[in-house]
């Protein structure tokens, strides 16, 4: 089965209302963006490649002027060390003491799900980029939530149009984040139509280095099961895809699936061509103008092509921008949330619209394969196709 590794946040900010109260929106003043994300700790990665491709959104989508009808845009980068604690407080910090508009963020699931409250206390929105936990436009959902990067079950839904039957076992991270996508990986297939069926389950701590006792676990159950057989890694960070391959799954008829991940994790999957997955981003599937520009100028910048969490920062800028110029005499949160909801905005991926349900922005998956020959370092996937937002049918779960 095909899988996707858990995306990047940030926090943005734009002009509505300072606290619970709001103010008029004051034309002429810079408009504030709070971008959160986890700069320090385990999605220190993610997060760099967020606030890099945010910035290049607003760069790219502003002309390079960083104003919007005129005012100049002001964005204030907050690292929340993907805590929790830390998160709610910072996104509290930036909405009441800094005054700014609109906030994107953030990096970890845990942390994005505790700031939600805060959005609703302060009535301004927060875009969530790019945690994917299913509860953020589910149960733990307000109206100022919209989310930009994918959820847990998109991706779920992605991975489950690729197997139609088989036997499948999953090691992911003990954490939200890796029962979440599980949870969702077995609903997915249950909402695919799909006849594959889920015949174990591991989880191994985050810090996890040494998987030999939970592969062998999956191994033993999945090696008299019915073909194919399958063994979905859900991992978020550096990916154990190497150590459980040198273990030799092919002896049991084991194919290994692989979520999409970073590109510096995806290189040193070379040895596994042919080896298939799905993902959220590739640099070279996209066919539009905007992902033209993102990559050669990523590429002439930083010596390497944009990656997945670079281009969520990059879908993130293109909202704001979006909703700002859709609602450019917004009074307060509540207007904003009126102009966003069912707004359509251009990404790198092509064109995302947030559902007016729930805020989630529907978008395109990739079905890729590793390539094997590959022409440089970045050259790493072949896409076997696009996976159009009409064959993901995503339930609505949230209260509303």
């Amino acid at each position: 089965m095909k899988h996707l590794i858990k995306p990047l946040s940030v926090a943005i900010v734009a002009a509505f209302a300072a606290t619970a109260a709001p103010t008029v929106f004051a034309q002429g003043k810079d408009i504030k963006v709070a971008l959160i994300a986890g700069k320090t700790g385990p999605l220190e990665a993610y997060a760099k490649e967020t606030e890099t491709g945010f910035m290049m959104g607003l760069e790219y989508l502003t002309g390079g002027t960083m104003a919007i009808n005129g005012r100049k845009i002001k964005v204030i980068v907050k690292d929340d060390q993907s805590k929790p604690d830390l998160g709610r407080t910072l996104l509290a910090e930036a909405y009441g003491d800094d005054k700014v508009d609109i906030a994107v963020g953030t990096t970890s699931s845990g942390s994005a799900i505790a700031m939600l409250p805060v959005a609703k206390e302060y009535k301004k929105v927060l875009i969530v980029e790019p945690a994917v936990a299913d509860a953020i436009t589910q149960e733990k959902w307000n109206k100022y939530i919209f989310r930009t990067a994918r959820s847990s079950m998109q991706d779920a839904l992605a991975a489950a149009s690729t197997l139609k039957s088989g036997s499948i076992g999953f090691l992911a991270q003990d954490n939200a984040f890796g029962r979440d996508a599980i949870e969702a990986g077995k609903e997915a297939l249950k909402t695919a139509g799909s006849k594959a069926t889920t015949v174990h389950e591991e989880y191994a701590p985050a810090t996890t280095t040494d998987f030999t006792a939970p592969t062998q676990r999956l191994f033993n159950v999945l090696k008299d099961k019915p073909q194919p057989r399958v063994l979905a890694i859900v991992w978020a960070g550096p990916n154990p895809l190497n150590k459980i391959a040198d273990m030799k799954p092919e002896r049991y008829g084991i194919a290994l699936a692989p979520g999409g991940n970073i590109l510096p994790v995806m290189k040193t999957w070379k040895s596994y061509a042919g080896t298939e997955g799905t993902i959220y981003y590739y640099h070279g599937f996209p066919k539009n103008k905007m992902n033209d520009w993102f990559v050669a100028e990523h590429t002439k910048r930083y010596k390497m092509p944009p990656d997945m969490f670079t281009a969520g920062g990059m879908a993130a800028a293109s909202a704001v921008v979006s909703a700002l110029k859709k609602a450019p005499n917004a009074k307060n949160g509540d207007d904003m949330v009126a102009a966003m909801e069912g707004m359509s905005f251009e990404t790198p991926k092509g064109q995302m619209s947030f559902r007016k349900e729930d805020h989630q922005a529907i978008q395109p998956m990739y079905h890729f394969r590793i390539k094997k020959d590959q022409k440089n370092e970045w050259d790493l996937l072949e896409l076997v196709r696009e996976i159009p937002a009409t064959e993901m049918p995503l339930p609505v779960k949230n209260k509303r």
